[in-house]
């Protein structure tokens, strides 16, 4: 048992790395700065990046560097190559009149293998404004789907996981009814042994199809904790089964049902969300009041939804949040993951349906419409969730919030990052 404890485990762990996708450490790096130290800029500032390519911790000579330069995910406007004498070159990146990103990409041959760094300069980013459309009706239109929902049962069936628990901590597969009579939703609920009343953590899942292991370590300290999937299927399956989904069934799930705003595959997602803190509420453990949201990418895009829609919740931690400002591309700059309307997608998706849809949907909406306290960690390099569409949802923000920016990170985090995050849900939840 004590292996398998372990295996499952270490299964977790792979999740997790794979979730904040930390980037693998090379012989050779490429790094490139802008020449600002908190790396922003007013408008119609010069940046210039320099670009030094490292081998073993030494300047690389007469290495030729190609960079481009131009708004981030758009095709750029400086495309170059210079040899770089001393391994280290800086090169004029011009500005922006208006507010945003502009990136320059590096690549350096070395010994015939090609190397990349990239830096983003920002341009006054609490300036810029969202530009979907925020519906009439989008209040209506979420207000008549949860009272759609909190009439049907909950149905909830705990099942024990006697090989994950611990001496402090039961943990349970949790299966309950979500939006429709027989559609379920599953997650991985961990709840103290210990008699007594406690806050509630929910944990919503980033992009993908996988299993979960549940947050056993943050329930070890005294808080109900529930990892939930979004997929309407087991989450204790063997990990082949998900790949095999993810390849398979579920590939592009994202973009399902995208010209209809009733059978889009999020309103299920998002009501989910809902759905998991209906059950964490009704529990005799929790203590009646403290309820927080948490999660990275697609999960920092629930995070701020599940706080939008929920007035349960009283406190949201999110990471690099996607979802957010879906139309940028359609207005000459980057729009959120999952990139509807990018180059490769735009002629897929580019019609008044499609369009009508993303308003309801996408996080700039909800957070509009948040009015409790949020964390927000995310990078000027992420490349997944374009900081110009996280900054046109955060900016629209007017609840109390707090972002701390690590600049040079891309689609990952620092474990300060996470460390930092967890203490503050900690804090909030008297823990």
């Amino acid at each position: 048992m004590q292996l398998r404890r372990y295996l499952l485990a270490l299964v977790c762990s792979l999740s997790l790395l794979s979730l904040y996708a930390q980037p693998v450490r090379r012989p050779v790096d490429v790094f490139v700065g802008p020449d600002k130290e908190d790396w922003t800029y007013k408008t119609g500032d010069k940046v210039k990046f320099t670009i030094a390519v490292y081998r073993y911790g030494n300047l690389v000579k007469n290495v030729p560097v190609r960079y481009e330069i131009g708004l981030e995910k758009l095709d750029p406007t400086i495309k170059e190559t210079k040899t770089a004498a001393d391994g280290k070159l800086t090169v004029e990146g011009g500005t922006l009149k208006t507010p945003g990103f502009l990136r320059c990409i590096a690549y350096a041959t070395v010994d015939g293998v090609e190397y990349r760094g990239l830096a983003t300069a920002g341009f006054e980013p609490e300036k810029i404004q969202p530009t979907v459309n925020n519906p009439s009706d989008f209040d209506t239109f979420w207000n008549t789907a949860k009272t759609e929902l909190a009439a049907i049962p909950m149905d909830a069936k705990m099942t024990l996981l006697p090989e994950r628990c611990t001496e402090k901590v039961n943990v349970y597969h949790l299966n309950l009814q979500n939006f429709k009579i027989g559609a379920r939703l599953y997650g991985i609920l961990c709840v103290p042994k210990k008699e007594g009343k406690y806050p509630a953590l929910l944990r919503v899942p980033g992009a993908g199809v996988r299993g979960y292991y549940g947050d056993v370590a943050t329930a070890e300290k005294g808080i109900i904790t529930l990892e939930i999937g979004i997929h309407g299927i087991p989450v204790t399956m063997e990990p082949s089964v998900y790949t095999d989904l993810g390849m398979g069934v579920l590939n592009g799930y994202n973009a399902f049902n995208l010209d209809n705003k009733d059978r889009f595959i999020y309103k299920r997602v998002y009501l989910g969300c809902v759905r998991a803190n209906d059950f964490l509420v009704s529990m005799p453990q929790f203590d009646g009041q403290n309820l927080a949201v948490t999660g990275g990418s697609q999960g920092g895009a629930l995070s701020i939804v599940t706080a939008g829609l929920d007035p349960r919740v009283k406190w949201l931690g999110a990471f690099y949040p996607a979802l957010s400002d879906v139309t940028g591309y359609l207005h000459g700059r980057a729009g959120g993951w999952p990139h509807y309307f990018d180059k490769t997608n735009i002629a897929a998706n580019n019609y008044k349906e499609k369009l009508a849809t993303v308003g309801y949907y996408d996080v700039v909406n909800f957070a509009r419409r948040v009015k409790v306290p949020g964390y927000y960690m995310w990078g000027f390099n992420d490349e997944t969730c374009p900081p110009t569409s996280m900054y046109a949802s955060y900016n629209v923000i007017t609840a109390p919030k707090d972002l701390k920016l690590y600049q040079d990170t891309g689609h990952w985090t620092y474990a300060e990052e996470r460390e930092m995050m967890n203490a503050w849900l900690l804090g909030k939840l008297g823990k």
